[in-house]
């Protein structure tokens, strides 16, 4: 991997102020920041919960203005959150994990200190993560969301199919029956449609999924397209009602003959990638693939 120049003098610190275990790693990681000569400044949120006085800023999207490089501390969701916040902007995002799996978070909390000395040595190179997002009338009322994962159309509490037609590009695909239908980017394949049976990719790869989620037919399997693909989906079923989600977030509920499309965003995220790291290795790590038989 090439050295990348370094041009990070003021990093930003974005934490989930719901985990209190955010706090110590925020802490910590402003003091790697401080003795390697950098300043730092945080959101609002995470200087309250790591109780520092600072330089701090009311959202994500506000801070990547005013610094070279975002640290955010937490989950996926956490990750998320700050992805849409500061979507287009060219500030990199790097995800330090305070949880479980994490595909999203790349460092360890306890790999903090290594992984910083990589990124002042220059030891990165940069990924384009492409958006997702969703346009349509609701209730008469326009909608529009962006996702880094995925645009899922899911049925509510009632245990009742729904039931959605689904074109790409104006060309009827099917008539899905289902509990939901979920429309992943290339980031979000080892999320949600993952766990429905969808396919891996490679996050960088131009392509989008369409993974219906229990199919009340054997043959429905996920579908991989173009990530330049129109997709139209439109509600059928006045009851059980079906609801659409973006990254996990409810934006409302559909009605019958409801019609939402789903596109890529004009917007990206520019995810910063550590030396000697990939995502198959991270396949291989957080999935525990052996290669061997059982």
């Amino acid at each position: 991997m090439k050295k990348s120049t370094n041009h990070f003098k003021r990093i930003g610190l974005v934490g989930n102020a719901e985990k209190s275990s955010c706090a110590r790693i925020v802490r910590l990681a402003i003091q790697l920041i401080q003795r390697s000569g950098r300043t730092f400044a945080c959101d609002a949120a995470t200087a309250q919960l790591a109780k520092v006085n600072c330089v701090n800023c009311p959202d994500a999207a506000t801070l990547a203005r005013e610094v070279d490089l975002l640290l955010v501390f937490g989950g996926d969701g956490t990750m998320l959150h700050a992805a849409r916040e500061i979507a287009g902007s060219k500030t990199p995002i790097l995800g330090v994990n305070i949880g479980s799996l994490g595909f999203l978070t790349a460092i360890p909390s306890d790999k903090l200190a290594e992984a910083l000395k990589l990124v002042w040595a220059g030891e990165y190179t940069y990924e384009s993560r492409a958006l997702i997002e969703a346009s349509g009338v609701f209730h008469g009322k326009k909608l529009m969301a962006s996702a880094l994962n995925d645009i899922v159309v899911t049925r509510g509490a009632i245990s009742r199919l729904i039931a959605l037609d689904v074109s790409v590009n104006g060309e009827l695909v099917t008539r899905y029956r289902c509990d939901g239908l979920i429309v992943s980017s290339p980031t979000g394949s080892t999320a949600y449609s993952l766990a429905a049976g969808g396919a891996i990719v490679l996050p960088t790869a131009d392509v989008i999924m369409l993974t219906p989620i229990c199919p009340h037919a054997l043959s429905n399997r996920s579908v991989i397209m173009p990530l330049s693909a129109t997709i139209r989906i439109k509600a059928i079923n006045t009851f059980p009602a079906a609801f659409l989600n973006a990254d996990g977030q409810i934006v409302g509920e559909l009605d019958a003959g409801d019609e939402i499309t789903v596109r890529r965003s004009r917007h990206t995220v520019r995810f910063l990638r550590l030396a000697h790291s990939s995502f198959l290795e991270a396949m291989r790590r957080k999935l525990h693939w052996r290669g061997t038989y059982l």
